[in-house]
Parts: C-alpha cells; structure tokens; sequence
C-alpha cells in the first residue's frame, strides 16, 4: 500500500559525505518504523538503521555508530540517511523499509524500496 523511492545514492571518495532520502507515497509515514538496510555484492542484506515512528527510537549496526544518522520528516513522507566519514565498506545498494511496528522494521519489513547504489572509492 505504500511505495517507497529511494534517491541521492552515487560516488563519493573515502571520508565523505552522502545523504540519501527515501519518499513513501500511498500512505503516511508517520503509520510505519522505518529503516535502511545495504546489501554489498556476495553479501546478505543487513540493517543499517532504523527509526520509530515518531523518532522515540532509533537503532544502528555497529559499524555505522557515530557516523550515520537516520532521521524522518513525517510531513514531507520522507526518510533520510545521513552518511559520513564513508569507507569502502560501506559501498553497497541501500534500501528503505517500512513496518508497523520499530521491531517488524528491524527484522522482516514488509515494504521495501528499489535500492539506490553508494559507492564509496578509497
């Protein structure tokens, strides 16, 4: 019922910065948890980071702690990643997610963007 567009992925050199942005249509966001996961070739999909609905909670992987930030704007039906200090680590395709609930985000989200490619260059 909701789609989700994400957009802004591309190259960036290592220290970087990059902020991507997924756009829902169809329904409000501000009804759904949601989150970014990567998937990097040869590897499973993992999750980045997630966001409640009303921003009481967020949660990040390990690896991207202190150097991504997940935030929304309910109004604009839109969620952003906030990508910085990027390594090559981080080159991957990223996905918006959306669930009901903060703990359906971060394990088995129902809705899923097309994924936009990050490509991080050492």
């Amino acid at each position: 019922q909701v789609q989700l567009v994400e957009s802004g992925g591309g190259l960036v050199q290592a220290g970087g910065s990059l902020r991507i942005s997924c756009a829902a249509s169809g329904r409000t966001i501000s009804l759904y948890a949601m989150g970014w996961f990567r998937q990097a070739p040869g590897k499973e999909r993992e999750l980045v980071a997630a966001v409640s609905e009303y921003s009481r909670r967020t949660t990040y992987t390990d690896s991207v702690k202190g150097r991504f930030t997940i935030s929304r704007d309910n109004a604009k039906n839109t969620v952003y990643l906030q990508m910085n200090s990027l390594n090559p680590e981080d080159t991957a395709v990223y996905y918006c997610a959306a669930g009901a609930t903060f703990t359906v985000v971060t394990t088995n989200p129902p809705y899923w963007g097309q994924g936009t490619q990050v490509t991080v260059s050492s």
